[in-house]
């Protein structure tokens, strides 16, 4: 039997989650330890979670089955404050070594970057920028 959908139930459908809740949001999942809020965002092994301090996210952490990782460096952490600590402790490497040397990253450093740590000035910059079409290469 074929039976037609009309476009109101087709619509009705869809899903009405929302994706990459903010922390502030009433649904997102939410933990507080030691200055730092994790938000769930997906995954069920690894489970991925956005870390903010101070209404400002600095990475992305994953909780494995039997520890804490984070995307930087290669460390398995017994924690999810330590994986959150690690990650801000490189951020700041990060930000003194860019600072230190005077000079403002180049286009494809700033492509590397946490989209929410670009400033307004690098996100023009990456706006106004053109890659090299003779150094791309097809994989």
């Amino acid at each position: 039997m074929i039976t037609t959908l009309s476009l109101q139930e087709a619509q009705l459908d869809e899903p009405t989650e929302k994706i990459l809740l903010s922390p502030t949001d009433p649904n997102a999942e939410v933990m507080e330890i030691l200055g730092y809020k994790f938000v769930y965002v997906d995954g069920a092994c690894p489970r991925n979670y956005r870390v903010y301090k101070s209404h400002s996210m600095i990475g992305v952490i994953f909780q494995h089955i039997t520890h804490w990782s984070n995307a930087v460096d290669k460390i398995r952490y017994a924690e999810p404050v330590d994986a959150a600590v690690g990650l801000d402790q490189f951020m700041k490497v990060t930000r003194v070594s860019t600072t230190a040397t005077g000079e403002s990253p180049t286009e494809e450093k700033l492509l590397d970057k946490q989209f929410d740590s670009l400033t307004n000035d690098e996100w023009e910059r990456l706006k106004r920028y053109v890659p090299k079409t003779k150094d791309l290469v097809a994989v």
